[in-house]
């Protein structure tokens, strides 16, 4: 991975911590998730207009990808409604290179050198450390972390699948245009059903948070599908998922949390894998 993907993949990944971060203490997560997923909208069309149109060797990655997109929001509401978040996130986000790295070299025989596989192996050890940070009752919670994992695999799916589909596309902004579009579609219509009023009350009353938290979601990964057509998709998802660390740096600078010895192991870990992805190069 070149130097100028690498910073603009951790850019990406300060962006993701960020709208995280905005709604993070939110209580109603259905409401700050389909605020977010809503927020796209206005940046995909814009896009469209502007883009050429995908291939159409695209379509088959365009729709599953949208699908997983779906499918990894509704998870992840899921995990967080029945488990803490300090738990369940840094799961799903550290399982995901791991399984990307695994499919890339056992099914798409992508080739890596065995450093870049030791730092994905340690970037996602540094991240899946942070679920040692014990809750306040000291308990830990199986079946969140069930779904984390299933969370995670949602992840590591999409992720394989919309970078091949935006090398396929011949224009990743493009194909993530259209990607935004049918998840907005699909997630604002299950959202409908199964919490009506949701998303009126999401682009009415908290047009701020749609605003703000759909940009820099929406910039976030758009910078990662662009580097997916330049870099191998399971370096740029490990670099991607630091965006838990910071994160966690966020959270301590700014909500004044506890700093304690495992969120020290897990950021220095993380860094020392991205140190060793940078080595390579």
């Amino acid at each position: 991975m070149s130097f100028p993907v690498m910073v603009a993949v951790l850019f990406a990944a300060l962006l993701h911590a960020s709208w995280n971060f905005l709604v993070k203490n939110t209580t109603d997560k259905h409401l700050s998730m389909t605020a977010v997923v809503i927020g796209h909208a206005p940046f995909a069309l814009v896009i469209l207009a502007m883009m050429p149109l995908p291939s159409l060797d695209s379509l088959p990655y365009l729709l599953t990808g949208a699908m997983l997109h779906v499918g990894y929001q509704l998870f992840l509401l899921a995990s967080y409604r029945i488990g803490d978040l300090s738990q369940v996130y840094p799961l799903a986000r550290g399982v995901a290179p791991l399984i990307v790295a695994g499919v890339s070299v056992l099914l798409l025989e992508v080739p890596f050198s065995q450093i870049e596989l030791y730092a994905i192996a340690v970037i996602g050890a540094g991240i899946m450390s942070l679920t040692l940070v014990r809750r306040s009752d000291g308990q830990r919670n199986a079946r969140a972390a069930i779904l984390a994992i299933i969370t995670g695999t949602f992840i590591a799916a999409y992720s394989l699948v919309d970078g091949l589909g935006a090398r396929e596309a011949g224009t990743a902004l493009g194909f993530y245009a259209w990607l935004s579009v049918i998840n907005v579609m699909v997630f604002a219509i299950i959202m409908n059903i199964a919490r009506p009023g949701t998303v009126k009350k999401a682009v009415c009353h908290h047009w701020r948070l749609t605003l703000v938290g759909g940009t820099a979601s929406f910039l976030a990964y758009g910078i990662v599908i662009w580097a997916f057509t330049q870099a191998p998709i399971a370096l740029v998802t490990a670099v991607r998922e630091t965006s838990i660390i910071f994160a966690l740096l966020l959270g301590v600078f700014f909500l004044k949390e506890r700093l304690d010895l495992m969120k020290v192991v897990a950021a220095m870990l993380t860094v020392l894998g991205i140190g060793l992805l940078r080595s390579q190069r």
